[in-house]
């Protein structure tokens, strides 16, 4: 129950993002994944092998990475760490990453004492990257580009 709750949580993180967009295609690609993110749910509420059950599957977590590859190519190289912000979009699109990556974890907890579909976990990890590269995706659209890290730059 744990790792469900955790995936819902991204669910409404992807909502709020949605709300604060005005990207078309980035809202329709991430109302996709909201709808992918319930089948993940029912996924892991079904462990073993269950005749019928929904399973996430291998060509989704491709999808997602056909996308980063897509996004990415239109960026700039990283050249340091980017902090999360920008833009109200942008900011609960890093927001949003960090959520997945909490229910990447407790999927990945939940593996070690439970059958998971491995494509769950796949599908999760791809999922944080792709968040990342579309807030930054979305910052450079906007024209406000990543805000770097600048180590020490307080001292």
């Amino acid at each position: 129950m744990h790792a469900i709750g955790e995936v819902d949580e991204a669910n409404s993180a992807l909502g709020v993002v949605i709300a604060h967009l005005s990207d078309k295609k980035l809202s329709e690609a991430l109302r996709r994944i909201q709808n992918e993110l319930f089948d993940l749910g029912a996924d892991l509420a079904t462990p073993g092998e269950v005749e019928g059950a929904l399973r996430i599957e291998e060509s989704q977590v491709e999808r997602l990475e056909q996308e980063i590859d897509a996004m990415n190519a239109d960026l700039d190289p990283l050249t340091s760490f980017i902090l999360p912000g920008g833009s109200a979009a942008t900011a609960q699109l890093y927001l949003a990453r960090a959520v997945v990556r909490r229910a990447e974890r407790a999927a990945v907890a939940l593996w070690d004492g439970e059958e998971v579909n491995p494509h769950v976990l796949s599908y999760l990890n791809r999922l944080s990257d792709h968040l990342f590269v579309s807030a930054r995706a979305h910052a450079a659209s906007e024209g406000t580009g990543d805000i770097l890290w600048q180590p020490g730059a307080t001292r």
